[in-house]
C-alpha cells in the first residue's frame, strides 16, 4: 500500500481574534480541516493547513491558541510574511485594516484570501484586485451565503427548473442587537461607528451582491435607503457612544433578466419569521422560501386560492399549504467548504471564481447603496471587467 502525500502549507490568519474568525474561519475551518485529516485530494494525496495566528494583543492570541491546540502565534505580522513557511495570508480584521495588510501580503508574494468588504471604497478594493494579478498571486475573497443549505436548495430549485420563470426575490435578514446599557449587546461596538469601517449597507450588500449575481441575475440597478434607527449604544466597557453608521438598510435591486429583489437588513428588528435570514423566490411554476439551513416549497399546482375578506378568519392555513425540502446532500459548514476549494486552488491550481474582483463588485454596490441613499434614487451598476 502505498504512502499518503501530504501538501503541508502555511497559512497566516490575521485577525482571528473577533467572533467570527475564532468561531468560523479557525475552529469551524481550519481547526475542523486538519482534524478531518486535511483536504481530500484523492484517497492517497491531502493538503494540510497550518496557521500561524496573527493579532495584536497577546493574552487573547494564547487564549485562542490554546483552544485550537496549540497553533503558533505571534503580534508581528511584518516577521510573519517574511517566514517562507507560509504561502497564505488570510484576513479577518475590521474593513478599514484590510487594504493596507492585504497589500503587505501581496508584496510579500503570499496567496491571498480575505473576508469581505474588501475595503470601504471601490477605488481601494479594485486596487487590490489588480495589485493580486499583477503579482501573479492567487486570491479570493470569503462568500460564505453561497454555500449555505438554504441558498444550496435554492441554486437546485432553479437548475431543476421548479420556479418557471423568476419574477421576484425578496430577503429579510436581522434580529435585534441590544443597545449594551441594560443587556450586553452580541455585536462590536464599532459595527455601529462609520469611522470605524462601521454600517449596515457596506456590510450586507456585499453580500446580497454575491447571492444575487450567483443565484438569480446579475444587479444591474440599485435604490437603497438607510437609516441609523438607535442613535446610542454602549461599548464593551460599558461607556455610551454615539452612532454614526446606518443600523438598517432597505434596498430594491434590478437583475438581469427582469427579475425584482428586494432586502431589508436590520439590527433594530424583531424576529417573526422561519430563521434570521429568509429569502422567498416566487416564479410562474413555484415558489419557495428559504432560511439558512431548510428550503419550503409550493409548485403552482399545490397553490391555494384565497380570496380576500377581513370580515371573517381566514379559513385557510397559508403555513401548512408548504412542502419541507429534504436534506438530499450533507452539508458542511459554508465557510470550510469555500476553505478547502481556495486551498485546492492554490496547492492544485482548481478553478477559484470567488476572487478579489468579486469582492470589489461587492464595494461597488454598496457604494451604490450609499450613492442613492443620498441622491434618494435609482442608481445603475456598471459591469466591472477583469
Amino acid at each position: 500500500m502505498s504512502e499518503a502525500t501530504i501538501h503541508k502549507i502555511g497559512v497566516i490568519m490575521n485577525g482571528v481574534t473577533g467572533r467570527m474568525g475564532t468561531n468560523q474561519h479557525l475552529m469551524r475551518s481550519i481547526v475542523a480541516i486538519r482534524q478531518q485529516g486535511g483536504v481530500k485530494v484523492s484517497p492517497t494525496e491531502f493538503i494540510m493547513p497550518e496557521p500561524l495566528l496573527v493579532g495584536r494583543n497577546p493574552v487573547k492570541l494564547a487564549a485562542i491558541s490554546a483552544q485550537a491546540g496549540g497553533v503558533p502565534y505571534t503580534t508581528n505580522l511584518e516577521a510573519a510574511l517574511a517566514d517562507p513557511n507560509y504561502q497564505i495570508y488570510f484576513d479577518s480584521q475590521t474593513t478599514d485594516r484590510r487594504v493596507p495588510d492585504v497589500s503587505k501580503a501581496i508584496d510579500a508574494g503570499k496567496h491571498v484570501y480575505c473576508e469581505k468588504p474588501t475595503s470601504d471604497s471601490l477605488e481601494a478594493a479594485l486596487g487590490l484586485y489588480k495589485k493580486a494579478k499583477a503579482a501573479g498571486v492567487k486570491h479570493g475573497v470569503v462568500q460564505d451565503k453561497l454555500w449555505l443549505p438554504g441558498m444550496l436548495k435554492l441554486k437546485l430549485l432553479k437548475e431543476t427548473g421548479f420556479f418557471g420563470d423568476i419574477m421576484s426575490v425578496r430577503g429579510e435578514f436581522g434580529y435585534w442587537v441590544f443597545e449594551g446599557d441594560s443587556v450586553t449587546a452580541q455585536r462590536p461596538s464599532w459595527n455601529y461607528r462609520k469611522q470605524d469601517g462601521g454600517g449596515i449597507i457596506i456590510d450586507m450588500l456585499c453580500h446580497w451582491r454575491y447571492v444575487l449575481d450567483n443565484l438569480f441575475g446579475n444587479v444591474q440597478a440599485v435604490s437603497c435607503l438607510g437609516a441609523t434607527h438607535i442613535k446610542r449604544r454602549w461599548d464593551e466597557s460599558g461607556q455610551p457612544y454615539d452612532c454614526t453608521a446606518d443600523d438598517s438598510a432597505y434596498a430594491t435591486f434590478q437583475l438581469e433578466g427582469g427579475v425584482i429583489a428586494h432586502f431589508n437588513s436590520s439590527w433594530c428588528v424583531r424576529v417573526r419569521r422561519d430563521d434570521l435570514l429568509t429569502v422567498q423566490v416566487d416564479g410562474t411554476r413555484g415558489s419557495a422560501v428559504a432560511g439558512l439551513r431548510h428550503c419550503w416549497i409550493q409548485p403552482y399546482g399545490g397553490t391555494p386560492r384565497p380570496v380576500w375578506n377581513p370580515d371573517v378568519d381566514s379559513p385557510l392555513d397559508f403555513n401548512a399549504g408548504w412542502q419541507k425540502m429534504p436534506h438530499q446532500e450533507n452539508y458542511d459548514n459554508a465557510f470550510k467548504r469555500q476553505w478547502e476549494m481556495f486551498l485546492l486552488h492554490v496547492v492544485k491550481d482548481t478553478p477559484f471564481q470567488w476572487s478579489l474582483l468579486e469582492g470589489a463588485k461587492g464595494v461597488q454596490l454598496a457604494e451604490l447603496g450609499i450613492a442613492s441613499w443620498d441622491k434618494r434614487g435609482w442608481v445603475d451598476v456598471p459591469a466591472l471587467e477583469g
